[in-house]
């Protein structure tokens, strides 16, 4: 291959390049999604150049010291099979050292990964339709809970903390979260946000079935009457039943795959991803 190839740090007001990649690539990111994630790792998003011309994207994330999440791996698609990519891929991967790294990639890619040294932890399936309108119920704004609640909640489905990047998620331009008490307890909580098509709900997270369908209802009342899109973890068979139950049909899927040892977590209270870029 002849030129010239650099990588380096996309800028905060260059991350919305990687998405607007994503976009075309067909994943349909939520319009706030780039300032929210750049608010995790500044320098966690990679860009290749050749001959200066943005040739390739990675992400990789480092939410603490155990653990990093990749995404955004998209190479131009006239420049592909090239080896691009790779030289990328190995400056991301750097970029993450020691730490456990996770990834939502398609299932077409599952091998390759494989051979990088990541294995399969389960399927994340993406559903959305248009479902009958919902109502708020008894669910609260989110903004109007302790902030502690939702990080001591989001501990429990997520493998490391990200206080930052949940801060900037709820706040962000357009996103409406809403929340179920039971007492004292955080018995469910998720936020909608607008998308490139429609509006996608993540996280989804509840304690049981009941507490997620009222805050899916809270949350789709809020959409007005968008489009939904909701990713749902497979092992998590109730929240297989929700997407059903509302009319959300499987659109596409993803591996969702680790490498390294991750923390548990509580699949089972986890009713709608936030996001396969950033986990």
């Amino acid at each position: 291959m002849t030129g010239t190839i650099t990588i380096r740090p996309l800028g905060a007001n260059e991350i919305c390049l990687a998405v607007d990649w994503a976009a075309q690539e067909g994943w349909n990111p939520g319009l706030a999604d780039a300032a929210c994630f750049g608010a995790v790792d500044p320098e966690g998003f990679l860009l290749a150049e050749l001959d200066g011309e943005p040739a390739a994207t990675i992400s990789v994330v480092n939410y603490d010291a155990r653990f990093a999440f990749l995404g955004f791996y998209i190479v131009r698609p006239d420049l592909r099979g090239r080896g691009i990519g790779w030289k990328l891929w190995q400056a991301g991967l750097a970029h993450a050292g020691g730490r456990s790294v996770g990834l939502d990639g398609v299932p077409a890619q599952q091998a390759n990964y494989a051979k990088q040294g990541f294995a399969l932890a389960y399927r994340n399936i993406r559903f959305a339709g248009n479902p009958a309108t919902g109502e708020a119920g008894d669910t609260v704004d989110l903004a109007d809970l302790p902030f502690g609640l939702i990080e001591a909640s989001d501990g429990e489905i997520f493998p490391a903390p990200r206080a930052a990047f949940l801060k900037a998620w709820l706040s962000a331009p357009g996103h409406i979260g809403r929340g179920l008490l039971r007492g004292d307890r955080l018995a469910g909580w998720g936020v909608v946000r607008p998308a490139r098509a429609g509006r996608k709900i993540g996280p989804l997270v509840a304690e049981d079935e009941a507490a997620a369908e009222a805050v899916f209802r809270a949350l789709r009342a809020a959409a007005g009457s968008d489009d939904i899109v909701l990713d749902v973890p497979e092992p998590n068979p109730a929240a297989l039943a929700l997407a059903r139950r509302h009319g959300l049909a499987p659109v596409f899927e993803t591996a969702r795959m680790y490498r390294g040892a991750v923390r548990p977590v509580a699949l089972e209270k986890l009713y709608g991803v936030t996001s396969f870029e950033l986990g």
